[in-house]
């Protein structure tokens, strides 16, 4: 049963070495999501598990000690996602990576983590399924759900400006503020592939994490949209 869960933005420039000279211009953000991960702490989970964007259109697991790098952005910085031997060859994509640095950051130790890639081009219905699954991995299941919203904010943004990047942006911070499961079940796939936004099909295994007796209440804790790029961070308890 999903007890808990926190919503993060997944850019590696949330790493302070690889912001460099642009670190502090994400402060807000890391601060947030250190406060998010209190609320993980304080649900006192059997099992925790990172979800987040992956390349392909099925789910992948990596298994607790998986490691990641930032590396390919030029700074000798590994994670690992949890203690455990981790998986033959496998490395964490940049979401994942992301959420175990986080967690490495706060010195996480309060459950067991594993890691869940998902697919970009996964279907809502599949998405839905895979978080039910997840929510019946433990008694107490906690999910830290990596992901961001549009690229397409501003002119200077990767995916340059679209209007219609700020009302769907503003549509999810008001779902994952409010734990709208069925809002967030109903993220049209398309248009966020469009918009760019990694974090639609993290964000519907939340949904279906969530659904049926879990009776979660959420807080959205942060909202942002540097470089052009919509960052929610947000908690349900």
């Amino acid at each position: 049963m999903l007890v808990a869960a926190a919503a993060c933005p997944c850019p590696p420039l949330l790493v302070p070495e690889v912001a460099a000279g642009a670190a502090p211009e994400l402060d807000a953000a890391r601060a947030a999501c250190t406060d998010a991960l209190g609320v993980l702490a304080a649900a006192r989970p059997d099992l925790l598990v990172v979800v987040g964007p992956d390349d392909g259109a099925g789910t992948y697991g990596y298994p607790a000690g998986t490691q990641g790098s930032f590396r390919g952005f030029g700074v000798d910085l590994d994670v690992r996602l949890g203690e455990g031997d981790g998986a033959a060859g496998g490395e964490l994509p940049y979401g994942l990576a992301v959420g175990a640095w986080l967690l490495g950051r706060t010195g996480w130790a309060d459950a067991p983590v594993e890691g869940r890639g998902v697919g970009e081009r996964l279907a809502p219905d599949a998405c839905l399924a895979e978080g039910r699954r997840l929510a019946g991995r433990a008694d107490r299941v906690a999910l830290l759900v990596m992901g961001d919203a549009s690229a397409c904010r501003t002119q200077k943004a990767p995916g340059y400006l679209d209007g219609r990047a700020a009302p769907f942006d503003a549509e999810i911070a008001r779902a994952l503020g409010s734990a709208d499961t069925a809002a967030l079940g109903a993220l049209d796939a398309g248009l966020a592939r469009e918009l760019k936004a990694s974090g639609r099909a993290p964000w519907q295994v939340l949904a279906g994490a969530a659904e049926g007796d879990a009776g979660l209440s959420g807080a959205l804790l942060h909202e942002d949209a540097p470089y052009g790029v919509g960052y929610v961070v947000a908690t349900w308890s």
